[in-house]
């Protein structure tokens, strides 16, 4: 299987638009910022109902944080978070975002060679096991597997594919799992699946930078108002939500072509 250069990982986000739209990687589709605050408020709904038993003084621990959007979200309900992000330009972003909140640490440093240093209740990977080999993957879950508090659980929100994995060997390295790879992955590691939920935000929002990477790909650059054509798709996504992302099943066509999974992991007890 073809290998992440993690090099070209941590250059791609050294120089990322630390945006809104930046970590979500639609800074392209010329959509407004507020795209990007809509996904993020739709998103954090579905993760407080997936965290809702965890205690609220316990402690977070949120991996490859980037700009420290969930941090901050997690600072909120949480007693104690600590967030750890490797990439300086998201890690400033980080420091600015969340200062103003005394139960978070943040931690500038690679996330694979991170050591727990407490037990968490939450541990929250917000998108970052696709930017990971997958034995680099298997050492991370092993490790965090026996910090887990008993109740306490792993949150995943990753973007997936249909069938079989597969590895962007551009400047943008990142592998895209299916979701019974990643289960096999979870198995691997003593995690059972407890729960496995399509991030519906995210198809929604995927459908549009489809759409008009189709349009760039076809209209010549001076005619692309990629502005106006952003806006415009951005529109017709929040007028059509929440039924427009099941009318490519209705039809039986296989789009959009990534989609995102939430996956809720417990420590098995076997």
């Amino acid at each position: 299987m073809t290998e992440i250069d993690y090099a070209k990982v941590n250059r791609y986000w050294e120089g990322a638009d630390p945006s809104v739209l930046g970590p979500y990687v639609m800074d392209g589709s010329g959509f407004p910022a507020n795209a990007g605050e809509f996904r993020f408020r739709a998103e954090a709904r579905i993760v407080r109902r997936l965290a809702a038993d965890v205690k609220q003084d316990g402690a977070v621990l949120d991996l490859g944080s980037g700009t420290g959007v969930w941090a901050k979200e997690f600072a909120r309900r949480f007693a104690v978070v600590t967030a750890v992000e490797g990439s300086r330009t998201l890690f400033q972003s980080l420091q600015g975002r969340c200062a103003q909140y005394p139960n978070l640490r943040p931690i500038h440093g690679d996330v694979t060679t991170f050591e727990p240093d407490a037990r968490y209740d939450l541990v929250f990977f917000g998108g970052l096991l696709m930017y990971l080999n997958e034995r680099d993957v298997i050492a991370l879950l092993r490790k965090l597997v026996p910090c887990i508090e008993p109740g306490g659980m792993i949150l995943c929100r990753e973007s997936t594919v249909r069938g079989e994995t597969v590895a962007r060997q551009d400047d943008y390295q990142v592998v895209y799992r299916s979701v019974s790879d990643y289960a096999r992955i979870f198995e691997t590691c003593g995690l059972g699946v407890h729960h496995v939920e399509r991030n519906e935000p995210y198809v929604l929002l995927q459908i549009g930078c489809e759409l008009v990477r189709s349009w760039k790909k076809i209209a010549p650059d001076r005619f692309q108002a990629l502005q106006a054509v952003g806006h415009l798709t951005y529109f017709m996504l929040r007028l059509g939500n929440p039924w427009i992302t099941c009318v490519p099943k209705m039809l039986g066509v296989r789009f959009t072509r990534l989609e995102n999974h939430f996956f809720v992991l417990e420590p098995d007890p076997s």
